[in-house]
C-alpha cells in the first residue's frame, strides 16, 4: 500500500515538471506575442485611433481569438487527432492520407499537408527575427540613446543562438521552463497592476465590443485582424510539440497558467492605452513597467524571445527529419546532440540556411513594425490547412455525423478564413516573403517525392523477377562464404546492385539478404513489428525493416537482433552493397525537364545511404547505375 501512495505524488511531480517544461518549449512563440501584437493594431500599416471603441474592440478580438483558435480549436479538438501521440501537419497527414476513399482525394490531402509544412518553414524564418527584435527594441524605452544598437544587437543574439545549436540544447533546455515561468508571472502581474488602475478594460471580455467595432468600421476591423492574429501565432506549436510533452501537460499549462497570464497582459496594455492614449503607443508592453524595472524587463523579454526562437529552430529540425523519413526530402546530414534522447537532433544545412535568411530579414525590414507585415500569412495559411485536414479526421476517422461536425468546422473555417484573407492584404508590404519561401520549399518537396516515385517505377519496370534470377544464378555462380546485404528501395524484383555485382565479380555469397527499410505512417514501430523475413530459397532472403517517421534507422543494430535467418549476423563477415543511381533527364512523361534537373541535383547532393543507415564504412560497396525518368 505504501508503494501505491508513493506513486501518486511521483506521477503528479512528473506531470508538473512536464507542464513547466512545456512552458519553455511549446509556449515560447505565443508567449512573446504581447511584445508586439496589440501595438501593431494601432501603429502598423493600417493604424487605428487609440480611442475607447478601437481599444475595447481589439482587446475583445484578441480574447475571443485566443478562446476560439487556441483553446477550442487546438487544445480541445485538434490535439485529439494524435498519430500515436505525435502531432503536427506531417503527423496529421500521415494519419489521414490513407483513410480517403478515392485516389484523387488522397493526392489532394497529401498536397495540403506538404503545403502546410512548406509554409511552416516560411514562418520559422520570421519568428526568431520578430521575437528577438521586438524584445531588443524595448531598450529604446529603457534607454532611448541606444536605439541605434537595436539591429546589431539583435543580429548578434541570433548568430550566437544558431551557432550553439550543434552543441545541443539539453542543458540550456533545463532553464527554459523556469525562465518562461518567471516571464509569464511578470507579464501577468504587470497586466494586473494596469487593470487595477483602469478596471473598465474588463468589459472587453464581452464579445459585443468586437461586434461594435465591426459594426462601426467594418473595413478597419477586417484589416485589424491582420494584427490581432499575431496574438495567436504559435498556436500550431501546441499541436506539433504534443509528442514531446503529451496532451495533458500542454492543456494544463495553457488553461491554468499561460492563458491567464497572456489575457492579463493584453488587458493591461489596453488599460494603459485607455489611460494615456497615443502616449502609450510607442511600446505599451514595456511602458506598463515602472521606470526602474524596464531594463530588467528588457533582459527578461530578450531571454523569453531567445527561448521562443530556440523552440522554432528545434521544431524545424524535427519537421525536416519527418519530411526525410516520409520521402518528401532528400537525405540530409543529421547529428544527434543527446545520446539519451532520440528527438534532440541538429541538421547543419537547415541551421545555417535559416540563420542566413533570418539575418537577411532583420537587415531588410529593420524593425518589428516592418517585419509583422511579413508575419501572419504563413501562420494563417497553415492554420487554414489544419482545419481542412481536421475535416477529414472528423468525417473519416471519428465518423461524426454531418449535423455535429458542420457547425464546428463552419466556425473554424469562418475564423481561419477571415484571418487568412486579412493577412493577404500584407502581401505587398512583406507578406510575399513567407509565401515565396513556402512556394520554393513546396516545389522542392513535391519534386523530390514525385522524382523518387518515378525513379522507383522505372527501376521496377526493368527489374528481373526474383524467382527467375535465383534459379538461373544459384546454379551458375560461384558461392563464397559470408553474408551480402543488398539495400533496395523496392520489396520485389532483383536489386540493380545484385545484378551489377554478379556481372562484374561473377560470385555470390552463401547468404544473400535483400534488405528494404520502410518508413511507416506512425511515429514509432514496436520492436516486435520491426523485422519481417521471407526465405526465397538457395540462400536468398528478403528482409523488411520498419521504422516510424520520428525514428532513426540503424541497420547494423537491427540485424544484430535478428536470430531467425540462419547464423547470427557478424559485421566482419557481412558486406553491404548499395546502388548509386545517376539520373538522366529525358522527355519521358512524368516531370518537366527543369524539375528533373532539380531532382537530379538533389539526388547528387543527398547524404550517403551508408551514413543514413549507419552502415560500417569498411564493409560497404557502392555500384553505380543509370536511370532515365
Amino acid at each position: 500500500m505504501s508503494q501505491s501512495h508513493g506513486a501518486a505524488p511521483a506521477k503528479q511531480a512528473g506531470a508538473t515538471a512536464l507542464a513547466v517544461s512545456a512552458m519553455g518549449v511549446v509556449f515560447g512563440d505565443i508567449g512573446t506575442s504581447p511584445l508586439y501584437a496589440l501595438r501593431e493594431a494601432f501603429t502598423g500599416h493600417h493604424p487605428l485611433a487609440p480611442d475607447a471603441l478601437h481599444i475595447m474592440g481589439v482587446v475583445s478580438l484578441i480574447f475571443w481569438s485566443m478562446m476560439i483558435v487556441v483553446t477550442f480549436k487546438y487544445i480541445s479538438v485538434i490535439m485529439r487527432a494524435d498519430n500515436r501521440g505525435a502531432g503536427g501537419s506531417l503527423a496529421l497527414l500521415a494519419l489521414v492520407s490513407g483513410r480517403t476513399k478515392t485516389r484523387r482525394w488522397s493526392a489532394g490531402i497529401v498536397l495540403l499537408g506538404v503545403l502546410a509544412t512548406a509554409l511552416f518553414y516560411g514562418d520559422a524564418m520570421i519568428t526568431p527575427a520578430v521575437s528577438v527584435l521586438s524584445a531588443v527594441e524595448g531598450i529604446t524605452v529603457a534607454a532611448p540613446g541606444f536605439s541605434g544598437w537595436v539591429v546589431p544587437l539583435a543580429i548578434a543574439i541570433l548568430v550566437v543562438l544558431f551557432s550553439i545549436q550543434r552543441t545541443g540544447t539539453a542543458r540550456v533546455g533545463m532553464f527554459f521552463g523556469p525562465v518562461m515561468l518567471v516571464y509569464f508571472v511578470v507579464i501577468g502581474v504587470l497586466g494586473l497592476m494596469s487593470i487595477i488602475e483602469t478596471p473598465a478594460i474588463l468589459a472587453a471580455l464581452s464579445p459585443h465590443h468586437a461586434l461594435a467595432f465591426f459594426g462601426s468600421d467594418p473595413m478597419r476591423a477586417f484589416l485589424a485582424l491582420g494584427s490581432v492574429v499575431l496574438a495567436v501565432t504559435g498556436a500550431e506549436a501546441l499541436y506539433a510539440d504534443m509528442g514531446h510533452f503529451g496532451r495533458n501537460p500542454i492543456r494544463v499549462s495553457w488553461l491554468f497558467f499561460v492563458l491567464p497570464a497572456l489575457l492579463l497582459n493584453y488587458m493591461g496594455q489596453g488599460a494603459l492605452l485607455l489611460r494615456v492614449g497615443e502616449a502609450g503607443l510607442s511600446n505599451p508592453f514595456f511602458l506598463m513597467a515602472p521606470d526602474a524595472l524596464r531594463l530588467p524587463l528588457v533582459v527578461l523579454a530578450t531571454l523569453a524571445a531567445t527561448i521562443a526562437s530556440q523552440a522554432v529552430i528545434s521544431g524545424t529540425f524535427s519537421v525536416t527529419h519527418q519530411a526525410i523519413q516520409l520521402g518528401f526530402m532528400p537525405r540530409l546530414r543529421i547529428e544527434h546532440t543527446n545520446a539519451a534522447t532520440v528527438g534532440q537532433i541538429y541538421v547543419p544545412i537547415i541551421n545555417w540556411a535559416m540563420l542566413t535568411m533570418v539575418i537577411v530579414l532583420v537587415m531588410l525590414f529593420g524593425s518589428v513594425s516592418q517585419l509583422t507585415s511579413a508575419y501572419g500569412v504563413a501562420v494563417t495559411g497553415a492554420m487554414l490547412i489544419d482545419t481542412c485536414l481536421l475535416g477529414v479526421v472528423v468525417f473519416r476517422l471519428w465518423d461524426w455525423p454531418v449535423w455535429k461536425a458542420s457547425p464546428l468546422l463552419g466556425l473554424f473555417f469562418i475564423v481561419d478564413g477571415a484571418y487568412f484573407a486579412a493577412n493577404l492584404t500584407k502581401i505587398p508590404d512583406g507578406g510575399w516573403f513567407p509565401l515565396a519561401v513556402g512556394l520554393t520549399i513546396f516545389v522542392v518537396l513535391t519534386t523530390w517525392s514525385k522524382g523518387r516515385q518515378l525513379m522507383v517505377d522505372r527501376m521496377r519496370e526493368t527489374a528481373m523477377p526474383m524467382s527467375v534470377f535465383i534459379h538461373s544464378a544459384a546454379s551458375a555462380a560461384t558461392r563464397v562464404p559470408g553474408t551480402a546485404v543488398f539495400m533496395t528501395s523496392a520489396a520485389q524484383g532483383v536489386p540493380h546492385a545484385l545484378l551489377q555485382n554478379l556481372k562484374h565479380n561473377r560470385v555470390l555469397h552463401d547468404r544473400i539478404i535483400l534488405l528494404t527499410v520502410r518508413i511507416e505512417d506512425v511515429p514509432i514501430v514496436a520492436e516486435g513489428e520491426r523485422c519481417s523475413i521471407e526465405d526465397l530459397g538457395h540462400g536468398f532472403h528478403r528482409m523488411i525493416l520498419r521504422y516510424g517517421f520520428v525514428e532513426e534507422p540503424d541497420v547494423p543494430s537491427a540485424l544484430a537482433g535478428v536470430h531467425s535467418c540462419g547464423a547470427d549476423f557478424r559485421m566482419m563477415d557481412t558486406s553491404f552493397y548499395l546502388s548509386r543511381q545517376t539520373l538522366l533527364p529525358s522527355d519521358q512523361p512524368g516531370m518537366s525537364i527543369w524539375r528533373e534537373k532539380l531532382f537530379a541535383w538533389m539526388l547528387r547532393n543527398a547524404e550517403s545511404a551508408m551514413e543514413f543507415f549507419r552502415l560500417p564504412t569498411n564493409r560497404v560497396v557502392e555500384l553505380g547505375s543509370q536511370v532515365e525518368i
